[in-house]
């Protein structure tokens, strides 16, 4: 006797489609293009913007380096204002981001310390220095200021992850041998956070050194000034030497970051 042929079993498709994820890039797609119309872009606008950036870019070249001074002077306070900055920023952020470490400190230390953090994200650090500026007046210490508390915002939040993400078996084989709370920090917690903590203050410098020069148009000092200033004279072929002399000042700390975190890591 013959056994009854078993039905094949429905095919399945390899990827089934994920409708609701679908659904919901229709919904962001029809959304961007409500807020291009109710933001007034047009074709018509981004072309006669393109003609008008072409004519810019033409009076920019060729550079002019014939005010070098000006130009040294302002990258030498740029480039103090942001290691300044990050020194003072990284020194305040470690008793900060130790604070907030939630596997080694109580709430009732955690949550004060993770506000004062949230409260340093919150703004950008132009409107930190418009804050400084108008306090402390024009110049170095209220760029200064306004980058140390963006140094605090980011490297405390990001040094209290490196702490939570630590293995806490060296700590409490630390801590067995009777050892104080520094003693612990020190032989428990700082080896194994020491490489981590090496990459977030060199990404903290190059973050500063370009901000630097954000915070100086708005009064905080540095080459951001003297480029404002070159700007509003419409000396565009000064304006290139400037942003030249940025980029390779962005650029040579990138170099410098590299080898240092080669070295210490």
């Amino acid at each position: 006797m013959k056994a009854a042929p078993q039905s094949a079993a429905p095919a399945r498709r390899g990827f089934e489609p994920n409708w609701p994820a679908r659904l919901g890039w229709a919904l962001l797609l029809l959304y961007v293009v409500y807020a291009g119309s109710r933001l007034g872009f047009t074709w018509e606008r981004f072309a006669a913007g393109l003609e008008h950036g072409g004519r810019f870019l033409a009076r920019m070249f060729p550079p002019n380096f014939e005010r070098w001074r000006l130009l040294s002077d302002g990258i030498v306070e740029s480039l103090q204002i942001a290691v300044i900055a990050t020194f003072f920023g990284i020194l305040l952020s470690l008793p900060v981001g130790l604070l907030a470490s939630r596997n080694l400190m109580p709430p009732w230390i955690t949550w004060p310390a993770r506000g004062l953090i949230a409260l340093c994200r919150s703004f950008h650090p132009i409107i930190v220095a418009i804050l400084f500026v108008k306090a402390l007046g024009f110049g170095a210490l209220a760029g200064i200021m306004a980058l140390i508390v963006a140094s605090i915002g980011f490297i405390s939040k990001l040094f209290a992850e490196a702490i939570e993400e630590i293995s806490l078996k060296q700590v409490e084989a630390v801590r067995a041998t009777g050892a104080g709370f520094m003693n612990v920090l020190i032989m428990g917690v700082q080896p194994q956070v020491l490489p981590r903590f090496i990459g977030f203050a060199t990404y903290q410098l190059d973050s500063n050194l370009r901000n630097s020069t954000m915070v100086g148009i708005v009064g905080g000092g540095g080459i951001g000034a003297t480029l404002f200033t070159a700007y509003q004279r419409f000396d565009f072929d000064f304006v290139l030497a400037i942003l030249i002399v940025i980029v390779a000042l962005i650029m040579a700390a990138e170099i410098v970051s590299g080898w240092a975190r080669r070295v210490f890591q």
